[in-house]
């Protein structure tokens, strides 16, 4: 696994009228081997193109994106190299509608040459892991939303990536199987020691998701302030008074934040 450090990041993008638009205004953070970091903050405040930046899909620029393997004080991957493996979790499951859900993660090995004696085991291993071993021979259109999502968790962490990020991967589905998923692939990261970053606009998520929570101004984003959870994976009940407390103390953040920016 892998540590993810931001600095200094700057974007801008040209409007349709060629005004300069600054999304990122010198953000700068750090996000923890093993563990989950939201970003939390506004819509359209420019999270997803931050977490875009990480993945190589957008380009910075000014500041700077590096990869630390465990324990180590170097840069073990600059974006521009194509390492670490990185898994992405996309708000839309973006499957393969003719493939089956063995032929759409096949599709991911592929395209990360994972060698194919590993493909049955990887296969077994995290078709599993999401509770989809009876539909692994299902085509997506047969497939509820939240078990499509299952797929696109599971087709990212079967490439085994250093560093698994997440776009509000939950935030089309219905408030049960959205609340569900996130309680399994919780779990399923802290089994996995997995690092992992999720961007959200709700901050419940975030609270009961994240060990570690950066949250960002209104457009264009600076961090308003980097929150570690006090909170314990086992404690992290919606229902529970300490739970509701670090929640409503998020929100207070996230609140006055965009009351400044109005201001």
């Amino acid at each position: 696994m892998a540590t993810v450090r931001v600095e200094r990041a700057v974007k801008s993008f040209t409007r349709e009228d060629g005004a300069e638009m600054r999304v990122l205004d010198g953000v700068s953070f750090e996000a923890r081997e093993s563990g989950i970091t939201c970003l939390l903050g506004p819509s359209g405040c420019g999270k997803s193109t931050l977490l875009n930046a990480i993945a190589g899909l957008e380009k910075l620029d000014a500041g700077t994106i590096e990869f630390h393997g465990a324990n180590a004080s170097n840069p073990i991957a600059q974006l521009e190299t194509g390492n670490p493996k990185l898994g992405y979790v996309f708000q839309d499951p973006r499957l393969l509608n003719w493939k089956r859900v063995e032929g759409n993660m096949i599709f991911a090995f592929k395209g990360m040459n994972v060698p194919r004696a590993e493909w049955q085991a990887r296969l077994d291993k995290y078709i599993d892991l999401v509770g989809l071993t009876d539909f692994r021979r299902q085509y997506p259109l047969y497939l509820s939303g939240g078990m499509r999502q299952r797929v696109g968790l599971a087709r990212a962490l079967a490439i085994e990536p250093e560093v698994l990020l997440m776009d509000e991967p939950f935030s089309k589905l219905d408030q049960l199987t959205a609340r569900k998923l996130r309680q399994d692939t919780l779990a399923i990261c802290a089994r996995l020691r997995q690092t992992a970053m999720l961007v959200t606009h709700d901050v419940e998520e975030a609270a009961y998701m994240g060990d570690r929570i950066v949250i960002f101004s209104a457009r264009p984003a600076r961090i308003v302030e980097v929150v570690d959870n006090p909170l314990p994976l086992a404690a992290r009940d919606l229902d529970e008074a300490d739970f509701i407390h670090f929640k409503k103390r998020l929100l207070n953040v996230v609140l006055k934040a965009i009351g400044q920016e109005d201001a």
